[in-house]
C-alpha cells in the first residue's frame, strides 16, 4: 500500500471528482450554458487560460458527459488504487500540462470536456508499466491497452468537427509525461541517501 488510506476513502475521492464534473456539467447544460464558454480552453486568448482547469468540468451534451464518465471511472479507479495523493498529483499534472498544450497549440475554438483527462489517464497507464516494470503496473498497462487501445485513433485529425482531437492528443502526451516525471521523482526519492546527525 502506497499510503495509509482505505479503499473507502479512495473510492470516495474518485466519486467526488466525477460527481463534481457531473454537477457543474449538468448545471451548465440545464441552467446556464454561458458557463460552457466561461470554463472552456480558448487557445491563445488570455481569458481562455481559465479553461486549463475548468475544461474538464463542462460538456456540450449529455451524450458527451456520459461518454467520458465510464473511462473516467475505469481509469480513475486504477489510478487511485495507488493512493489519494498519487491520484490528485497525476490528475493535476495531466490537467495542467494537457490544458496548457491545448491553449498553446489548439485550433481557434472553445474546447470543453473531460476527454483530455481521460486520454491523459490512458497515456499514463499505458506507459507506466514500461517504466516501473512491476507485475501490477505491467498488468494494468496491458489491460488498458487491450480494452481501450482503440482510443489512440481519437488523437488523429480529420474526425468529427465538434470533437477536439487536439485535447485528446495533448492529454495523451501529458499523461505520458506525467508517468515519466513521477517515475523519475520516485526513483530519486528511493536513491536519496539518508541524513545522519553529526
Amino acid at each position: 500500500m502506497n499510503e495509509p488510506t482505505s479503499w473507502h476513502l479512495r473510492a470516495r475521492v474518485l466519486v467526488v471528482v466525477v460527481g463534481a464534473i457531473w454537477g457543474v456539467s449538468l448545471y451548465a447544460l440545464m441552467a446556464d450554458d454561458r458557463l460552457q464558454y466561461a470554463l472552456a480552453v480558448v487557445p491563445r486568448e488570455p481569458a481562455g487560460l481559465v479553461g486549463i482547469v475548468g475544461m474538464p468540468f463542462v460538456h456540450g451534451t449529455m451524450e458527451h458527459l456520459l461518454a467520458n464518465t465510464v473511462p473516467l471511472l475505469v481509469f480513475g479507479l486504477i489510478v487511485v488504487s495507488r493512493g489519494v495523493a498519487y491520484f490528485l498529483w497525476v490528475s493535476a499534472g495531466i490537467v495542467v500540462l494537457g490544458g496548457l498544450g491545448l491553449w498553446l497549440f489548439g485550433r481557434e475554438s472553445a474546447h470543453i470536456g473531460a476527454s483530455g483527462l481521460v486520454f491523459g489517464y490512458f497515456g499514463l497507464l499505458a506507459v507506466r508499466g514500461l517504466y516501473e516494470r512491476s507485475l501490477s503496473s505491467v498488468g494494468a498497462s496491458l489491460l488498458v491497452i487491450i480494452l481501450y487501445g482503440g482510443m489512440i485513433f481519437g488523437v488523429l485529425p480529420g474526425g468529427e468537427e465538434h470533437v477536439s482531437w487536439e485535447a485528446h492528443l495533448c492529454g495523451l502526451i501529458a499523461g505520458i509525461a506525467v508517468a515519466r516525471l513521477r517515475y523519475a521523482l520516485d526513483q530519486r526519492r528511493r536513491t536519496r541517501p539518508a541524513a545522519h546527525d553529526g
